[in-house]
């Protein structure tokens, strides 16, 4: 494809030279929008559990080794690089917006992704992204031609003029804005100057405060270096790895410390000779100086009006190669954003997006920063795993899935049990209710299975603190959490449960919450459920099939040695409990006694030699049809006590059945892996005397 500015902004299309053929975009200006290219968008499922999965195969019971999906390289954007900057008007004119056509054709109701490019100013630097960011965005991406010189204020601007538009267009849904380095400063500088607008920002190592003791020295080497050189060096010497040439440019890049911040600055570009031309032909020497110069005003502009900035945020930081910024300064913003969430990736550069291993939609989802609307709604707005994605759960879970090899029972219409979830229903909605073990041991072993053997997903209602911290608050970062995230975990909460169940999910609720979690000593496989609920009337409004269940197995994995009576003795200890349980939300402030009291706080435990996990799910209470009936608090409290007399009896049954498990330690059960294969299902105690 060709492309012909006509006007510096509004495209037109001409048949394509042979060498621009692999260009996969178009321009357009901000109130016009692509309409004649339609792809094959992706299958509903992906976006929600309101539609019924179809496949004959279950994708997360995979035989074979699963991998990523396949995407563009590092290469692959060095070569629509230079092709971009070839092609006509690619390295003059105004800055514009480009749609990359292999992103497709938006789902209906995607909000609107801008992305902001970093020092390259290409806007291809999510070029490894596009695919699946397609998916479930309309993205436009922003190119800085070579030559152009806007200043920062100018293209806060221009960005404003897209933001506002296409807010007036869909006022309901959010506009993500996804920055790196200069970018990040400019859509900082968006949102100070629109706080009234739904934006939710995307920063790649975001630059708010300028290291001049590492920038003065590069400025001062980029100053005095000749203009000629890279002519001279890609016209008429040419350069490859084993030319003398190439052996001068490593050492001055290994002796001189501007130098080396230079390298660090374009990262593993450098690593590959041949690359050289297009990078000389992107990053000209007064490209790269009006680059610094523009970060530095765009950022300096950003720390005068910080306190305006309402815009929801997660800021991504590399772990290494960080030398135009500190953690300092990233604690700093995240305190002065009030809706910020940081995560660190520890083992990559400061290119986040074009390297191995970093998944941008992956880190949304994990995040729950993905909404369509005004406010997220966990159901509707959640996207579930793709096989990878799972594949990485299940691996995060093997050493713990090894240690317990846990054992699923459950119940036949007959009332047969049986070692599998044959007893599950298919068909939504279903209710699970069951005990907590200590922390939440069984939620991780109990979702995994669901996925793996039924493809079913059981939407687990968790604890808020697992979805919002305080700032400044001392509970653990959200980013421990993402693993019952990522798997379709839902806050608590009663408007969340009637639309999990409206939209027929599998639902997993735990009445006991947080202090059956968190139990005492000797109070393993005690229940802490309050005297009524109300789970009973609203899973009868929708007709939902209830299937109590127990789970054990914890008391033959640890001991707990320091449990919460023991730290409340402990001043520090005591200190700590109470401001990280102000800091959370009480979901039982109208119960009294043991009931009410949710304080959170870690258990101090020592391991033992490993048992083994049992969950056991009984035979469904029917509710279709009686939601007249059990509209009665009566009614109902008989069933919700019919429920959690059935859990206690599951508990009971795998207690007296594990007994007689041949294969309950874990070295007779080594010893079978040793003799049958690492893949084979250990035995258990026998079901015919149930």
């Amino acid at each position: 494809m060709a492309i012909t500015i006509t006007d510096g902004i509004s495209p037109t299309f001409s048949s394509a030279s042979t060498r621009a053929s692999n260009l996969h975009f178009c321009f357009w200006n901000s109130t016009q929008r692509l309409t004649s290219v339609v792809f094959d968008r992706l299958t509903s499922r992906k976006f929600g559990i309101d539609v019924k999965l179809k496949a004959t195969v279950n994708p997360y019971s995979y035989t074979e080794e699963v991998r990523p999906e396949e995407r563009k390289s590092l290469t692959d954007f060095l070569v629509e690089a230079g092709d971009f900057v070839r092609s006509d008007g690619g390295d003059s004119g105004p800055p514009r917006w480009f749609s990359p056509l292999e992103c497709g054709a938006r789902a209906p109701g995607s909000p609107l992704l801008l992305y902001l490019p970093g020092i390259d100013g290409t806007g291809l630097g999510l070029i490894r992204q596009h695919k699946r960011l397609g998916e479930i965005f309309d993205i436009w991406c922003l190119h800085f031609p070579v030559k152009d010189r806007t200043p920062a204020r100018d293209l806060v601007k221009l960005i404003e003029k897209t933001v506002r538009s296409e807010h007036y267009r869909f006022p309901n849904r959010p506009i993500y804005i996804v920055g790196e380095s200069i970018g990040a400063s400019l859509a900082l500088n968006v949102a100070a100057s629109n706080p009234d607008i739904d934006l939710v920002l995307i920063l790649a190592n975001p630059v708010t405060r300028f290291n001049n003791f590492m920038l003065q020295p590069l400025l001062g080497l980029l100053e005095i270096l000749p203009d000629e050189v890279p002519s001279l060096i890609t016209e008429n010497f040419g350069f490859n790895q084993a030319s003398p040439l190439a052996e001068m440019f490593e050492t001055m890049l290994n002796e001189t410390d501007a130098a080396q911040m230079g390298r660090k600055l374009l990262g593993d570009f450098f690593a590959t000779s041949s690359n050289l031309p297009t990078l000389i032909r992107i990053f000209p020497k007064d490209t790269l100086l009006w680059k610094l110069q523009l970060l530095k005003s765009a950022s300096a502009s950003v720390n005068s009006q910080m306190d305006t900035i309402n815009a929801q945020t997660l800021i991504l930081l590399s772990g290494r190669d960080q030398w135009l910024m500190n953690k300092e300064d990233i604690e700093g913003l995240r305190g002065a954003l009030p809706r910020c969430e940081v995560r660190e990736l520890k083992n990559n550069g400061q290119f986040l997006f074009l390297e191995d291993g970093v998944d941008l939609v992956t880190i949304i989802k994990r995040a729950y920063y993905y909404r369509r609307g005004k406010s997220l709604d966990y159901i509707s707005d959640y996207i579930l795993p793709t096989p990878f994605e799972f594949k990485e759960y299940e691996e995060s879970q093997r050493l713990l899935t090894a240690v317990t090899s846990p054992v699923f029972l459950s119940t036949l219409n007959n009332g047969a049990v049986v070692r599998s979830l044959a007893g599950i229903p298919s068909e939504g909605p279903v209710l699970y209710v069951g005990n907590h073990m200590l922390l939440g041991m069984e939620l991780h072993a109990i979702a995994l299975h669901f996925l793996k053997e039924r493809n079913i997903l059981l939407r687990g209602l968790a604890h808020p603190l697992m979805f919002t911290k305080k700032s400044g608050s001392k509970l653990p970062d959200m980013q421990l959490y993402d693993l019952f995230r990522i798997i379709g975990a839902v806050p608590v909460s009663g408007m969340n449960f009637y639309k999990l169940l409206r939209s027929k999910a599998h639902v997993a609720l735990y009445p006991g919450g947080v202090r059956e979690a968190l139990h005492r000593k000797g109070e393993e496989y005690k229940l802490f459920w309050p005297e009524h609920s109300e789970f009973v009337r609203i899973a009868s409004k929708f007709g939902a099939k209830i299937i109590p269940y127990g789970a054990v197995g914890e008391d033959d994995l640890c001991e707990m040695v320091l449990d919460y009576n023991d730290q409340m003795k402990i001043p520090f200890l005591k200190n700590l409990i109470e401001e990280i349980t102000q800091d959370s939300v009480n979901l039982r402030n109208d119960e009294e006694g043991e009931l009410g009291k949710q304080d959170l706080h870690v258990p101090g435990i020592v391991p033992k030699i490993p048992g083994r996990f049992y969950v056991y799910f009984g035979k469904p209470i029917e509710t279709e049809g009686r939601e007249k009936e059990l509209n009665n608090k009566e009614k109902a409290h008989e069933v919700y006590l019919e429920v959690k007399s059935e859990v206690e009896r599951c508990m009971n049954y795998l207690k007296t059945k594990r007994e007689t498990d041949p294969y309950r330690n874990i070295l007779p059960r080594s010893l079978y892996y040793l003799s049958h294969g690492f893949s084979s299902q250990i035995p258990t105690f026998d079901l015919r005397n149930h």
